[in-house]
């Protein structure tokens, strides 16, 4: 499945938005090695999701409250 993934960072006051597109490779949850997170394991559950781009590269999204994934192909 291609989706487009739009991710929006805050950064010294100011947001920045970024894009990637590619097909779906997996998805789920994979454990961090979170310091603070204080659940089971010491570790934090975070939703990853891994694509690959139209030129071969391999990314890996973190995906939070503000990711946004929209279907853009079958």
């Amino acid at each position: 499945m291609r989706v487009r993934v739009t991710q929006q960072v805050v950064l010294q006051s100011k947001p920045h938005t970024t894009t990637v597109e590619g097909v779906v490779q997996s998805f789920g949850q994979q454990k961090t090695g979170s310091w603070f997170a204080h659940s089971e394991d010491n570790k934090l559950w975070i939703d990853r999701l891994r694509l690959k781009l139209d030129d071969g590269e391999i990314v890996c999204c973190n995906l939070d409250s503000l990711s946004r994934v929209e279907v853009v192909g079958e």
